[in-house]
């Protein structure tokens, strides 16, 4: 079901520096999300389960049949938009996108916030430096998301330029990481 990563994050995670930052870090205290502790021996699914502020992600994973995939190995980076995010999406909309016979439309708007590979924010701030401020992000949902610096913050682009910030960064997983974001991004040509 998920696509091979064309994101140069792969590349740069095979080597042996990425690898062993990626290692360093996992000593790294995890950040909470919603004032909810993450654990990082725990899969995406099951963290994200336990955060408050993502209630309506955790539910469009399980509406979009995605729930064993993010329990599955990974490597996995979700940059996961929380109940405010999704709140500024009509509730019509949402509640279409939610039923079943839109569950196709929903899988992909979800992978577009996928990525194969578990990248952190460190990683993603140099691939932004080394691509002179703008770094495309291929998702497993085949969209791309342009990852740019506004400060010392991450933010991405999406292919509408909905513009979404990493507000918590680096939430270690047992599958990959999480980057907890503002705003829900959609594949082109899907308004919000």
């Amino acid at each position: 079901m998920l696509k091979t990563l064309t994101l140069t994050a792969a590349v740069a995670l095979g080597t042996g520096t990425a690898a062993f930052a990626q290692n360093d870090s996992m000593m790294m205290e995890n950040p909470t999300v919603g004032g909810a502790e993450m654990m990082a021996d725990q899969p995406i699914a099951v963290n994200a389960g336990n955060a408050p502020n993502l209630t309506t992600l955790v539910a469009a994973v399980g509406a979009a049949g995605l729930g064993e995939t993010l329990m599955g190995e990974g490597p996995f980076t979700v940059f996961a938009p929380t109940n405010d995010a999704f709140a500024a999406i009509s509730e019509d909309s949402l509640n279409t996108l939610l039923m079943p016979e839109n569950q196709a439309q929903l899988e992909q708007i979800l992978l577009c916030h996928v990525v194969g590979a578990s990248v952190m924010s460190d990683a993603i701030a140099g691939m932004i430096a080394d691509d002179n401020g703008n770094h495309p992000v291929e998702t497993v949902g085949g969209c791309t998301l342009q990852a740019q610096m506004n400060g010392d913050m991450i933010t991405l682009t999406d292919e509408n330029g909905r513009v979404a910030t990493v507000t918590t960064a680096d939430v270690r997983q047992s599958n990959g990481v999480v980057h907890v974001i503002d705003t829900v991004l959609l594949p082109a040509g899907q308004a919000g």
